[in-house]
């Protein structure tokens, strides 16, 4: 039997159209663009069409596109890079408890530099309160990230209205936006953020290559200094069939978005019905909140989200135990403490990220599987 495929939150395969668009980049297009030949030119002229379909997509300018490795690094760019330019203001950032590592870790490092952090509690749903983020922000606050919709549980968060409040107090608004696209918005503009991070993979794009919006006026410190790309904030000669094919996926994955989303969600809410008519005491994680349209996280009570885990692989569908950058190591991740999962059942969360080629009999076939496997005879 095929097997089916539920960590799309994780990574997701590249699509056949973004596939075709790189491949020429690998073979007779695949020069430097920096270089000022013919074959360089043509190079050039590939970045440049990326990023005028990015900018446009995101209702950009051109210069406000920054291509980068991958989501993390867009992340590093924007925090390092803005709380550098920033400090002569004030050391202080404000984030959340539940950001992704690339951002926690970052905050980190920033600590050491003499930064003061300061992460905010969430609710049990995984909510950030407007209230409580405009309390935390002070005269010394320089910068605050706060993560478009969360990796794990799939929260969504308020960012349009934190980042007026950040503008209020003229405080820098990141948000990581990896899970984002083809489920939000992202109109920069509607938004009103300052910076915005993306990763190629996560919408049927290639893996090591990312892109971080950076709204004119704001300035960022490069991180990796070099030859001087990418306006001055991103030095390294350009991936150019990854920025290529990062274009094409995001021009795809937006295209009837919203009509999609709808018909995931619908697939996302039966799944949902189905485990917790079936399966005694399951807890929802985020039930209530905005969510991704995409993502269910459970906690099942009673076995072990490893043995899960194991047990749906072996019968051919692929889940999480929770987000891939803790794959392997089944500790309690940090988004499940933060929204005070009960300790019983902190090890036996599960998170399934549908597709946009989930089909309703798959649905049908995890639920019959996870209810089984959850209520063992």
């Amino acid at each position: 039997m095929q097997r089916i495929y539920l960590d799309h939150a994780a990574t997701t395969p590249v699509r056949p159209e973004v596939l075709a668009a790189m491949l020429p980049h690998f073979a007779e297009g695949g020069y430097n663009a920096s270089s000022l030949h013919g074959e360089g030119r043509a190079a050039r002229a590939a970045i440049d069409g990326a990023r005028d379909t990015v900018a446009r997509l995101l209702g950009a300018s051109r210069k406000e596109i920054v291509f980068t490795g991958g989501g993390s690094e867009a992340d590093n760019l924007a925090l390092r890079g803005a709380a550098t330019r920033l400090r002569a203001r004030g050391k202080h950032v404000v984030a959340t408890a539940i950001e992704h590592h690339a951002v926690l870790h970052t905050l980190d490092a920033l600590r050491d530099d003499g930064f003061e952090i300061e992460l905010l509690p969430v609710s049990p749903r995984g909510e950030v309160d407007p209230a409580e983020f405009a309390a935390a922000l002070r005269p010394d606050t320089i910068l605050a990230s706060v993560m478009y919709a969360n990796n794990e549980i799939g929260t969504v968060a308020p960012v349009a209205r934190l980042a007026d409040i950040a503008r209020e107090r003229g405080v820098v608004f990141h948000t990581d936006a990896v899970q984002a696209p083809g489920w939000l918005p992202l109109d920069v503009d509607a938004l009103g953020i300052d910076l915005l991070s993306l990763s190629a993979h996560k919408f049927y794009g290639p893996k090591g290559v990312g892109a971080l919006y950076v709204r004119s006026g704001i300035e960022v410190e490069a991180q990796i200094r070099g030859g001087g790309q990418e306006f001055g904030r991103r030095a390294g000669t350009e991936n150019v069939a990854g920025i290529v094919g990062f274009a094409r996926a995001l021009e795809l994955v937006l295209d009837g978005a919203e009509a999609r989303a709808e018909r995931i969600a619908a697939l996302r809410d039966g799944l949902e019905a189905t485990l917790v008519a079936r399966v005694p005491g399951l807890l929802v994680n985020g039930a209530g909140a905005p969510r991704l349209a995409n993502t269910l996280s459970v906690a099942v009570p009673g076995v072990d989200a490893e043995q899960l885990l194991i047990g749906l692989d072996l019968a051919g569908v692929a889940v999480s135990a929770g987000s891939a950058c803790t794959s392997g190591a089944l500790d309690v991740s940090h988004v499940v403490r933060a929204i005070g999962v009960p300790e019983p059942l902190a090890g036996h969360v599960l998170r399934l990220t549908l597709g946009i080629g989930t089909t309703r009999e798959e649905i049908d076939r995890v639920g019959d599987l996870l209810s089984r496997l959850a209520v063992p005879a």
